[in-house]
């Protein structure tokens, strides 16, 4: 990356990413201690404790397209460091699970509207070769927020005894603090202060800063596209037909990626591995291992998305995903043993991470026009939200050791997550399009029917 300013405005976007992956994930290690604290049910643990903050990011996701179209993406993603300030501190502090839920529902807030403004945002100060590359960064920055909150859980076990889980969720309130004055140094986007803003003089700034070679053939080519989707001064609706083709790939890419499971087993990660009979700690640690396999590969389809191609790893991923899961539910269900399941729990962490962990957020952010880009940001995001939200609500009723329908063997909940991989890889070779190396004006000229 030659650029260092916008290589620099990339990175400080992104680690919304890693709020957003620290703030999933750190509540795992908070599950079984909450649970014994507040001595909670299992329909009150999924909905109040483990799925509220999803709850949260449902809503955010719904309408976090709204103040990203209107006030810039810039604005909301300074509010969404103010968000996740304000999350890790009362959940560290809540004195009850009702508190404790609110704080999370306000963390899911902010990471529901950073998964719209932060990848639409880098999409939009990219040029079209570098763009995989650095819209995939905020997806890295997930994972690597997921690393860190793994292996802060297990740094923190044992801390502070019974406390040690308000440590774990109050420790987030730093990287918070640090990434909201980042993003003073941040500019807007110049394709919402063209497309929204009008303004011109500004965005050719910026592209000018971003290393474009043409910016005011970039902003005439903008103007253009907006004109073509323009309906006679009305205002968009996103749900109109001749969305359908990016509404359709967004729905899908978000719905198979939560019917991996890949929310089920990061939040429940920790007890997963004990059902094989490792211990708390042993558990804590093996997930640290979960997160690093992660982040490695995320590298590796950091470095294939504009090699590649989206599709390409799409299908990589998919086979990976379908082979690991049968394996992981037939460890299950023949008490194959501890290795032998984490080598395909690690195998399935490897195949997301280069396909669905990947792809996702760069490809929902690439399909939609200018001036309807934050809103189907926020469609994509929220059909991903609402299914890791019932996912993960609905999980302790299956996997509860007592009263769960799967409890004493839980080999059928990845089996069935198996057969949903079959039919996404069935979906990626007939109709996901190549993305890869096209601008996002030409996508929109291939995408949507004018």
């Amino acid at each position: 990356m030659k650029n260092n300013k916008l290589l620099y405005w990339s990175v400080v976007a992104a680690l919304a990413g890693f709020l957003f992956g620290f703030d999933t994930v750190v509540i795992s290690g908070a599950n079984q201690p909450i649970k014994d604290l507040w001595r909670t049910s299992g329909w009150f643990h999924g909905i109040f404790i483990m799925s509220m903050a999803l709850w949260g990011t449902v809503l955010g996701a719904l309408f976090g397209g709204i103040p990203t179209e209107k006030f810039g993406r810039r604005k909301v993603l300074l509010w969404i460091g103010i968000l996740y300030t304000a999350s890790a501190l009362g959940s560290g502090l809540a004195p009850d699970p009702y508190s404790f839920s609110f704080f999370r529902f306000i963390g899911g807030v902010g990471v529901g509207i950073s998964s719209v403004a932060a990848p639409a945002y880098i999409s939009e100060i990219s040029t079209a070769k570098s763009r995989g590359r650095l819209a995939a960064m905020y997806q890295f920055n997930i994972v690597f927020g997921i690393l860190v909150a793994f292996f802060s859980n297990y740094l923190l076990k044992g801390f502070d005894g019974a406390n040690d889980w308000r440590w774990m969720m109050g420790v987030e309130t730093i990287p918070a603090v640090i990434y909201t004055i980042m993003v003073l140094g941040i500019p807007e986007s110049p394709r919402w202060l063209v497309s929204i803003k009008n303004d011109r003089a500004a965005a050719k700034k910026i592209l000018l800063d971003a290393g474009a070679e043409n910016p005011d053939a970039d902003i005439d080519e903008i103007i253009k596209s907006n004109a073509e989707v323009a309906t006679g001064g009305k205002k968009e609706n996103i749900f109109s037909a001749k969305y359908r083709t990016p509404l359709m790939l967004a729905f899908f890419v978000a719905f198979f990626n939560q019917l991996s499971g890949i929310n089920f087993i990061l939040y429940y990660a920790p007890e997963i591995l004990t059902r094989i009979g490792l211990g708390e700690k042993e558990s804590l640690m093996n997930s640290i291992a979960i997160g690093g396999v992660n982040l490695i590969f995320t590298f590796v389809g950091l470095y294939l998305i504009d090699r590649m191609g989206r599709k390409k790893l799409l299908l990589v991923g998919s086979i990976g995903y379908i082979v690991s899961l049968a394996m992981v539910a037939y460890a299950f269900k023949a008490d194959a043993g501890p290795v032998f399941l984490m080598t395909f729990l690690l195998m399935f962490i490897a195949s997301h991470a280069v396909g669905q962990g990947a792809v996702i957020w760069v490809l929902i952010a690439e399909i939609f026009p200018n001036k309807t880009r934050a809103l189907g940001q926020s469609f994509g995001a929220s059909v991903h939200w609402i299914f890791a939200a019932v996912i993960t609500l609905l999980t302790p009723v299956f996997l509860d050791k007592d009263s769960g329908i799967f409890g004493k063997n839980p080999w059928p909940i990845f089996a069935f997550f198996a057969g949903m991989m079959v039919l996404q890889l069935i979906w990626v070779i007939s109709k996901v399009p190549e993305t890869k190396g096209v601008s996002l004006e030409d996508l929109e000229k291939k995408l949507i029917k004018h």
